[in-house]
């Protein structure tokens, strides 16, 4: 991986941690895009870079973090199985999920349609936003958790799908981003923790690497930064139904150029 590589990866992956079109799927499509080989390395910098977005988060919600007890909570509920199904499918998620192309693209397009089906709920009152995030209980927190937990799969989108989750639950969407925001802390964290262990000689043996580590990190932080400060001011007043749609595109544009087969 070259140094220019390592900047455009780390703005793809502070523009997509926070919007819910699956920073992981950029990443791997933008590094085929590059040319960069499919490396152990490869997939370890596509994760360790999220905690840049990471900072990002805390830099912006930090009197939430160490004022709110009951969010706190209701966030480690959220963490919990996320954790436990990330332990458990740690090697299918690197050596299957994320080299299956074709699938990956169909779920991307599939979460899209989701979108856009649950946007029409909401219109034809099926569906009512109408709590805030102060009313989110244990059980909700761990339903959410659950939903999280589908993000294994490259192409769902992690903030997605706690989205989705909590727009079924009658929650806003507003507030619904921003706790997707923050319980994607101690989930990527520690995701990105377990990654530096198991390819801890990726590391050792380059030190050019533990440089695009940084790189990668720091480009995703700024560009986190001001992505989260635009998305929620966005849900605010309109739908999830551009992301949708861009999901749709997206997917018919990939099968069409040949990157998938």
């Amino acid at each position: 991986m070259e140094l220019i590589q390592a900047v455009i990866l780390g703005v793809v992956e502070g523009l997509t941690e926070f919007l819910p079109i699956s920073s992981t799927f950029h990443l791997i499509f933008a590094s085929k895009i590059l040319g960069i080989p499919e490396t152990n390395f490869l997939k370890l910098f596509e994760v360790f870079i999220q905690s840049g977005a990471i900072l990002a988060v805390v830099f912006l919600y930090y009197k939430d973090f160490v004022s709110n007890r009951a969010l706190l909570k209701n966030i480690a509920f959220s963490f919990l199985p996320t954790m436990i199904i990330g332990f458990v499918l740690y090697s299918v998620i690197k050596k299957v999920f994320f080299e299956a192309y074709g699938a990956m693209v169909l779920v991307f397009l599939l979460v899209g349609a989701l979108f856009l089906g649950v946007e029409w709920l909401v219109k034809k009152n099926k569906i009512q936003l109408k709590n805030p995030l102060g009313k989110l209980t244990v059980k909700q927190a761990v339903i959410i958790g659950l939903f999280q937990s589908l993000a294994v799969m490259p192409g769902v989108s992690r903030s997605g799908a706690v989205i989705i989750g909590m727009m079924f639950l009658g929650f806003k969407r507003e507030d619904s981003a921003k706790y997707s925001f923050l319980i994607s802390v101690p989930t990527i964290i520690a995701a990105s923790l377990y990654d530096l262990f198991k390819m801890r000689n990726e590391l050792t043996t380059n030190n050019t690497n533990v440089v695009l580590l940084f790189i990668g990190f720091f480009t995703s932080f700024v560009s986190a930064y001001f992505v989260i400060k635009w998305f929620i001011g966005f849900l605010k007043n309109n739908t999830l139904n551009v992301f949708g749609a861009y999901r749709i595109l997206v997917s018919v544009l990939l099968f069409l150029s040949g990157l998938v087969k």
